[in-house]
């Protein structure tokens, strides 16, 4: 995860070559949406649009835990948003998205990712959906 978090942050090209070493060809990507991703050429697809949407992304990775073939990482996401995001149009509005990954490795691969982020924390910061009143 280190290694793609660092990829990521140099841009497509370092992100989808990444992937490639990092990620097996059967992945399988449960985004906690229930539109699960079969194959590494959906991730890359994913990872595509992410990238298209927030050209600046910054994963920054928090937490690793391990336990058997599985690891359990906390990271935050950062970027600006200067493309369409999930039917969202450019806002120019910088984010922070906490996320969690939980991975399953067989070998030195990913094979199962399931995914936990602030989705609508992220259409709060966008100024697509609404912030709690203050006090």
């Amino acid at each position: 995860m280190h290694r793609f978090a660092e990829a990521y942050n140099k841009g497509r090209a370092a992100a989808m070559a990444a992937i490639d070493e990092s990620f097996a060809t059967n992945l399988v990507f449960h985004s906690g949406t229930g539109d699960d991703l079969h194959g590494v050429k959906e991730f890359k697809e994913l990872i595509g649009r992410l990238l298209d949407a927030f050209p600046d992304g910054r994963m920054t990775i928090g937490d690793v835990f391990f336990e058997g073939d599985k690891a359990a990482i906390r990271f935050t996401m950062t970027g600006t948003h200067k493309g369409e995001y999930t039917g969202v149009p450019p806002t120019n509005k910088k984010v922070t998205i906490p996320t969690i990954h939980i991975n399953r490795y067989a070998g030195d691969k990913v094979v199962e990712v399931w995914q936990a982020y602030d989705t609508f924390g992220m259409m709060q910061q966008l100024g697509v959906a609404p912030k709690p009143k203050g006090k």
